[in-house]
């Protein structure tokens, strides 16, 4: 039923009049603790309309930022159920450097997390999403260029192997 669900919303998002929209709610999503990338969103607008570059990375940067604050208030909030963890070397490390932690927002797998607990530790919003915002933008502008240079054909190889692998499944 999960499956089905996240099947329609990616068809959805994936109508080339929501292209734009379609990567915001992605990049805001996927800056959330939920686990989903927004860089293939990215790059397949910008790779079906070369154009879109600088809207498709700002429009993520501007989600995927905004995501972040978001996970920042959860932490903001959440202290309770963090109290345990206070001792960890991330809090002392987060207390230490402050608000500039943020530009490692984009790193996969701690970034989204490293959000919360800025919030839990109560950085100052504005410099932590600052820092966000640039920590994010740099992450989108350079996958995006260096996954530009890779040539067409891989790209077609590559979905003719997923294709593939996909008909053989079901």
């Amino acid at each position: 039923m999960i499956e089905s669900a996240v099947l329609w919303l990616l068809k959805l998002l994936a109508a080339p009049a929501v292209g734009l929209s379609s990567v915001f709610v992605i990049a805001f999503v996927s800056a959330t603790l939920v686990p989903l990338g927004s860089e293939p969103a990215v790059f397949a607008v910008i790779k079906a309309n070369p154009a879109m570059f600088w809207p498709a990375i700002l429009v993520a940067t501007l989600g995927n930022t905004l995501g972040g604050a978001l996970d920042y208030f959860i932490g903001y909030r959440a202290k309770v159920a963090f109290a345990k963890e206070r001792k960890s070397r991330w809090f002392a490390w987060l207390a230490r450097y402050g608000a500039k932690t943020m530009l490692l927002s984009w790193v996969p797998g701690i970034g989204d997390p490293l959000c919360t607990l800025g919030g839990w530790l109560h950085l100052p919003f504005w410099p932590s999403l600052g820092y966000m915002a640039i920590g994010k933008f740099m992450r989108y502008l350079t996958m995006t260029a260096a996954l530009l240079y890779v040539p067409d054909s891989f790209w077609k190889k590559l979905a003719e192997m997923v294709n593939n692998f996909w008909h053989m499944l079901f």
